[in-house]
């Protein structure tokens, strides 16, 4: 989903589920906005120590290598693939993959990763693969815009399988699936399990056996939260550390996070209200440690 347009008054109070959460200021943690090549940044991931996203629908199909301590643009990279709605990006120390999976009205038959492999700085278009896929649980395709449960915009490489995070627009959970990135044919995504956040779920990132899933609610709360890997792939064992993050009208509208040892970085893209009044430029942050 390009922009996150809202109807409701700036005056609603955006603490309604914050109460109830850790507060991390990540706005004192800004490094810097973003060129304006990545206004629609999609998605973050580190891929042997260097960082990448991208831009979503509408953008050409390429990716950007960032630095990771001023979120300048250091290479594009041009990717042999059609950008319908790409929504998240992953790695296995081999190969990109892309989520060409956005599906905000949950119309879609034509959900996509694109496998992509890359060496020596360079992604090796002629061998690009596709993995096609589709809930086992969808049988219906009439839209449903905003409130659909079959979009998502998150996904994780780990163990040999694809982790997609599902951005549940209607009951405001994420069910997470596993996809063999082996299968050539048209697979059913296996669903694993499913938590209730009480916020759609954006990006998500794997690290030293904890997942990370940044979203926000209507009320452009934005929320982090934290799983421990209790079992081999297996993450909603119990509850999250839940951390308020912020207003998307003071932080941007997050749509990126990727972890590694040094620490959390954040990215939001371009954020306007309906009205046109409010407006944020896209935006990068680093936080070392929580």
């Amino acid at each position: 989903m390009k922009k996150l347009f809202l109807t409701i008054a700036i005056t609603i109070s955006t603490f309604s589920f914050s109460q109830q959460s850790d507060l991390l200021k990540i706005r004192k943690h800004r490094i810097n906005y973003l060129n304006e090549k990545i206004q629609e940044t999609s998605g973050l991931s580190f891929f042997n120590g260097k960082l990448y996203t991208f831009n979503d629908s509408g953008n050409a199909p390429e990716i950007f290598e960032l630095n990771k301590t001023t979120g300048e643009i250091i290479s594009i990279l041009k990717i042999n693939a059609d950008n319908k709605d790409w929504e998240a990006l992953t790695n296995d120390g081999k190969n990109f993959y892309i989520g060409d999976f956005g599906n905000n009205g949950g119309t879609r038959k034509d959900l996509e990763i694109y496998k992509i492999p890359f060496e020596n700085n360079s992604v090796k278009n002629d061998s690009v693969k596709i993995i096609s896929f589709e809930y086992s649980e969808q049988t219906e395709f009439a839209p449903k815009y905003l409130e659909t449960n079959y979009d998502a915009e998150a996904m994780i490489y780990l163990n040999g399988k694809i982790h997609l995070f599902t951005k549940e627009w209607g009951v405001k959970s994420t069910s997470h699936y596993t996809i063999n990135p082996e299968i050539s044919e048209k697979q059913k995504a296996e669903k694993a399990e499913s938590f209730k956040t009480n916020f759609v779920v954006t990006d998500a990132s794997y690290f030293d056996k904890k997942l990370y899933l940044v979203g926000y609610t209507k009320k452009t709360e934005v929320f982090l939260d934290i799983f421990n890997e209790l079992e081999p792939g297996i993450f909603f064992k119990e509850n999250p550390k839940h951390y308020y993050l912020g207003s998307a009208l003071s932080i941007g509208q997050i749509e990126g996070i990727a972890v590694d040892e040094t620490g959390i970085y954040i990215s939001g893209e371009k954020f306007a209200f309906s009205t046109g009044k409010y407006e944020t430029k896209s935006l990068f942050y680093s936080k070392r440690k929580i």
